[in-house]
C-alpha cells in the first residue's frame, strides 16, 4: 500500500539531487535477509528521523510495493556529536557504509542490516510526522511456520538441527509465510502493535513477549500461546509475536506477568539478541490484569483402592532451608489435594547446594512432608522415597545433588516386598517374583544408571508398589537432561539447536527398553512414566521410543490441545513434564489437570517454581 504522504518528502529528495545516483533506503535493505548493497559506501542516503537511541538513530523512506523489501534502517553511530545533529521528524540526507552487524559473542544471532561511519548529514527539513504502520491493520504476522528451511517432519523441533544457516542461504524474503521473513521485512521500520498481550513473565532486562490484535493459533484461556501439533503437520511455532525490548525514551516497562495487556506500543522493529524486537518509543501501561485467584485442582483422592491420585512436581532445587518449601507444600496439600503419590524432581540433599559430600535427602523430603501435613491441617504425613545419587554426578546446581524423590500415602501404597533397595549405581530389572507376579531385582532401583545417557543427569527412580486391596503398579519418575546451550526460535541455524535432545532421545530409548522388558513379562501390567522431560512431546523423534508402547495421559485424558502446558519460556506456553501410562491404565479411563500456581501467578518472583504441578487420576485395577 503506497502512502501518499511521502510525496512531499520525495518534492524534497529531488530538489537534493546531486551527480552520484541517490540510494534510497529500499535499495540498501532489498528484498532478502541481507542487504545487496552491504559492504559498499553510499551517498545521498535520505530519509526522516523516526527515532532516536544511545547507539543511533533510524530512519524510514517513500515505502515500495514490494512487502518483502523495508523502507526503514539504523543508522549507527555513538558519537554525541552525530546524535545531537539529528531530532525525530528531520528529513536528513547522510553518507555511511553499508554494514551486516553481527555480534561476535553470539554467532547464532542473525545479521543486522546498518549503515556505519555516518558522515555529511544534512537536515534538509524538520517537523515530518511519518505514521506507523499498525499491525493487524495494515500487515499481519503469518502463523505456524518460522522459517521455511526449518525442514522435516517436526518443522522447527525437527532433529537433527542446525542443518543450515539462514545468513548464509540468504533466502528472498516469504513474509506471507513465515515468521522470521515476515519480521525482517519491517526490520528498521516503524509500526504499532496494537492491543498487546503478555506471553510471559518479563526477562531479567525487563523485555517481554507479546501478541497484538491480530489473528493468533493456539492462545489458551490465560491469553498464551500454546506449542500445539495437529494431526501430522509440524508442531505450531508461534511466529505471530514479538519482544518488547527498553523502550527508548528510558522509561520502564511494567512488570508483566501470563495474559496482562498494554496499551498500543508503538516503536522500531529491530533483530538483537537472537530474536526480532519492538523498542518502544515509550514505555507502555497496564490496560487490564487477569485474575489472580487461581483455582485449585477438581480432582481429589478417592478411598477406593483401584483409584489412585498421581502428583507431579518439579520443585526447582528444594533444600531443608529453602524459602519457596512452605509454598510448595502449600500447593501440594491445597491445590494438588494431597494426591496419593506425588512424582518429585530436584531435590536437595539436606546440605542444599553447599557442595560438602551429602548425598542424603532425607531431611528435604521429611521437612517437606511435615509442611504438607501443616498447610492440610492434618496429623498424617507423606512417606518418602528416594535413591541417593553418587556426590556431583547427575547435574544440576554444584554441590546440590538434585535427584527424583517420591512422597506416598502409606495407608494406601507399600512397596512390593522381597527385593532390596538400589544403590546409585545398582541397575534393577524387571523379574518373575516368587509369588509369580512382576517385580524389581532393586525396589526401588534405578535404569541402567552406567549408561552414558545418563552422564550427569538424572537417573530414573522405578519402584514397584501394591496397593491396599493388592493391586500391582510400577512407577518410573523421570527428569531427562536439560536444555542447554540451545539457539533462540529465531536464530540462524535451521531448525535451531534443541541443547540437549541426542541425549534426551537415547535416555527415552533406555526407559523405553525397560518398560518393554517389563510389559514382556506382563502385557497387562499398570505401568506409570512421568516427570520434567525438558521436551515438548511435539518433539516427536524424542518420543519415538513410547509408540505403540506408552500414551501421554494428557491424549489419553482428552485435555484440550491448548490448555497442555507447564511451563513458560519467551513465546510460548509450553509442556516440558509429562505422565504416559500403559495400555492397562489407558483402558480404564484417565484424568489429568495441569495446576498453573506458578505461571498464573502475579509476578515472576512470586512464584515457587518456573514448572506447573499437575495431578492425574487412574484406575489400576
Amino acid at each position: 500500500m503506497f502512502d501518499r504522504s511521502w510525496i512531499k518528502v520525495a518534492v524534497a529528495l529531488t530538489l537534493h539531487t546531486v551527480l552520484t545516483r541517490a540510494v534510497s533506503v529500499t535499495d540498501i535493505q532489498g528484498p532478502a535477509f541481507l542487504s545487496p548493497l552491504r559492504g559498499q559506501a553510499v551517498n545521498n542516503l535520505t530519509g526522516v528521523v523516526t527515532a532516536k537511541s544511545s547507539s543511533g538513530f533510524w530512519i524510514q523512506g517513500p515505502p515500495v510495493e514490494d512487502a518483502r523489501v523495508s523502507n526503514g534502517l539504523s543508522i549507527f553511530s555513538t558519537s554525541k556529536t552525530v546524535l545531537g545533529s539529528v531530532s525525530v521528524g528531520d528529513l536528513v540526507s547522510l553518507s555511511g557504509v553499508v554494514s551486516e552487524f553481527g555480534s561476535s559473542g553470539s554467532p547464532n544471532n542473525l545479521f543486522a542490516t546498518e549503515i556505519d561511519s555516518p558522515k555529511n548529514i544534512i537536515i534538509l527539513s524538520s517537523n515530518h510526522t511519518v505514521a506507523p504502520l499498525v499491525l493487524g491493520r495494515d500487515r499481519s504476522p503469518p502463523r505456524l511456520r518460522l522459517s521455511a528451511l526449518d525442514a522435516g517432519p517436526d518443522g522447527w523441533l525437527s532433529v537433527p538441527n542446525n542443518q543450515s544457516l539462514v545468513d548464509a542461504v540468504n533466502a528472498t524474503l516469504q513474509p506471507d509465510d513465515f515468521g522470521m521473513d515476515f519480521w525482517a521485512s519491517l526490520e528498521g521500520q516503524l509500526v504499532t502493535v496494537p492491543q498487546p498481550v503478555a506471553l510471559d513473565f518479563e526477562n531479567d532486562f525487563g523485555e517481554f513477549w507479546v501478541h497484538g490484535d491480530w489473528t493468533v493459533t493456539g492462545k489458551n484461556h490465560r491469553g498464551g500461546l500454546t506449542i500445539r501439533t495437529i494431526g501430522d503437520g509440524p508442531p505450531d511455532a508461534n511466529p505471530e509475536v514479538v519482544i518488547v525490548g527498553s523502550p527508548l525514551d528510558g522509561t520502564k516497562n511494567p512488570s508483566v506477568s501470563l495474559g496482562k495487556t498494554f496499551s498500543d506500543i508503538t516503536g522500531i522493529i529491530a533483530y538483537q539478541f537472537g530474536s526480532y524486537y519492538i523498542l518502544p518509543l515509550t514505555a507502555p501501561t497496564v490496560v487490564s490484569t487477569p485474575d489472580p485467584d487461581i483455582p485449585p485442582s477438581t480432582i481429589k483422592p478417592s478411598k477406593d483402592a483401584c483409584t489412585l491420585t498421581i502428583g507431579d512436581y518439579n520443585v526447582e532445587n528444594l533444600a531443608p532451608r529453602t524459602a519457596h518449601l512452605p509454598t510448595v507444600a502449600n500447593h501440594i496439600a491445597n491445590f494438588l489435594n494431597g494426591p496419593d503419590i506425588v512424582f518429585l524432581q530436584e531435590i536437595q540433599d539436606n546440605s542444599g547446594s553447599t557442595d560438602d559430600g551429602t548425598v542424603s535427602a532425607n531431611v528435604t523430603l521429611a521437612k517437606l512432608a511435615t509442611a504438607i501435613a501443616t498447610a492440610a491441617n492434618t496429623t498424617k504425613t507423606y512417606a518418602s522415597l528416594e535413591i541417593a545419587p553418587e556426590n556431583d554426578q547427575d547435574g544440576g546446581e554444584p554441590g546440590g545433588n538434585i535427584r527424583t524423590a517420591y512422597l506416598y500415602n502409606a495407608t494406601k501404597l507399600s512397596l512390593v516386598p522381597g527385593s532390596p533397595a538400589g544403590g546409585a549405581l545398582d541397575a534393577t530389572e524387571s523379574i518373575i517374583g516368587s509369588d509369580g507376579k512382576v517385580t524389581l531385582t532393586f525396589n526401588p532401583g534405578r535404569i541402567d544408571p552406567t549408561n552414558a545417557a545418563w552422564d550427569a543427569s538424572r537417573k530414573p527412580l522405578v519402584a514397584a508398589w501394591e496397593t491396599s486391596s493388592g493391586a500391582r503398579f510400577f512407577t518410573i519418575n523421570l527428569h531427562l537432561t536439560a536444555k542447554l546451550d540451545g539457539s533462540s526460535t529465531q536464530g540462524d541455524a535451521r531448525p535451531p539447536v534443541n541443547g540437549g535432545v541426542e541425549q534426551r532421545i537415547s535416555q527415552v530409548q533406555t526407559i523405553a527398553t525397560f518398560v518393554k522388558s517389563l510389559l514382556a513379562l506382563d502385557p497387562n501390567a499398570n505401568v506409570i512414566v512421568g516427570g520434567d522431560c525438558n521436551e515438548y512431546v511435539q518433539t516427536r523423534a524424542v518420543f519415538a521410543p513410547f509408540a505403540g508402547l506408552l500414551t501421554e495421559a494428557d491424549e489419553a485424558a482428552g485435555v484440550e490441545l491448548i490448555e497442555r502446558y507447564t511451563y513458560l519460556f519467551d513465546q510460548n506456553s509450553e509442556q516440558l513434564d509429562h505422565l504416559f501410562v500403559s495400555d492397562a491404565i489407558v483402558g480404564r479411563g484417565v484424568k489429568v489437570e495441569h495446576v498453573h500456581v506458578n505461571n498464573w501467578a502475579p509476578s515472576v518472583s512470586a512464584r515457587a517454581s518456573d514448572h506447573d504441578p499437575s495431578v492425574a487420576q487412574v484406575r489400576v485395577c
